[in-house]
């Protein structure tokens, strides 16, 4: 007769019940029987982790767009009356979309200021078109905001003194060149520029001509300019270089800057005739996500290039 075996207790819900379980096995257990209760608490505990964990960031259904999450109480008047579209042309980048989408939510929420994230997903097999890209963000942005801000998603704003408040007298070159870390020079808009839909408007928004990377910030600079507008910049930001952080490593992503066909030529042409009124693009999708808890709201876009017109949109 074999002598009668006590029933083995049952398995602790965490980690931390090991001890009780090797101790309720007889000490003559086979080798197998060890390595059997080993495997099988390893599964119960990464079922508690997985059980206990949940993931920073929810996704909505395609197409019809989900409530979103609002980003600032909406009967407080300390917030003010306008509401801005944070428009980030994107592709690929989502290394650096996790960090920018909470940190923004976070820095224009301390600022009281009303917003709503765009980011501007590029979905087709072109060349990025980062202008084109921020005129479908605002012809998508609805009309519950009134001023937009083209935001490059590789630059954080470090300094609580730079302001995202409506640019009523004119457009607000929040990235000046005293403060970019990498452009310097005095007729540089890009980065970070806060506009007016108004304002926008009267530019007839951006050149849709510039595929692949730079130039179409320095046309826009022109459209500015012959618009009759103003251009403003921060005053009394004493952080220099330090006042951004930039996020973009061009050791790991290179940038597209190859000027193909006559682009070279073009490139530093005043498109007079296009822009926001013939921008060609459909939604692919429109999704709502909260990256650790920031609500932004991802617009799949594929735009069209007429090759005939800009042959340079096309990789080669």
């Amino acid at each position: 007769m074999f002598p009668s075996r006590r029933k083995p207790a049952a398995y602790p819900r965490e980690a931390g019940g090991s001890r009780r379980l090797l101790a309720a096995l007889p000490r003559k257990c086979s080798v197998f029987r060890l390595v059997f209760a080993a495997l099988l608490l390893g599964l119960v505990s990464l079922l508690w982790l997985q059980l206990s964990c949940s993931g920073d960031v929810a996704r909505g259904g395609g197409g019809a767009e989900a409530p979103e999450s609002r980003a600032s109480p909406p009967d407080d008047p300390s917030w003010g009356p306008h509401r801005l579209a944070l428009l980030v042309p994107f592709r690929e980048r989502f290394e650096e979309l996790l960090a920018f989408v909470p940190h923004m939510h976070r820095f224009l929420s301390r600022q009281r200021i009303r917003h709503r994230i765009f980011v501007l997903n590029q979905a087709d097999r072109y060349r990025f078109n980062r202008a084109s890209l921020i005129n479908v963000g605002f012809l998508e942005s609805g009309n519950d905001t009134d001023y937009i801000a083209m935001h490059d998603v590789d630059l954080l704003p470090r300094n609580e003194g730079l302001d995202y408040g409506f640019p009523e007298a004119g457009p607000f070159h929040v990235a000046s060149p005293e403060l970019h870390p990498l452009y310097h020079y005095k007729t540089y808009v890009g980065g970070i520029l806060l506009l007016t839909k108004q304002h926008y408007e009267m530019c007839n928004g951006m050149s849709n001509r510039f595929w692949g990377w730079g130039r179409e910030d320095d046309e826009f600079y022109r459209r500015i300019k012959g618009a009759g507008l103003q251009l403003f910049r921060p005053s009394g930001i004493k952080t220099g270089y330090k006042t951004f952080q930039h996020l973009h490593d061009p050791a790991w992503r290179k940038r597209d800057q190859k000027r193909i066909a006559t682009q070279k030529q073009e490139q530093f042409k005043v498109d007079r005739d296009g822009g926001l009124n013939n921008v060609r693009y459909r939604i692919e999708s429109r999704t709502m996500l909260s990256v650790a808890g920031a609500p932004c709201t991802v617009l799949n876009i594929l735009l069209d290039c007429n090759t005939s017109e800009t042959p340079w949109c096309m990789f080669s």
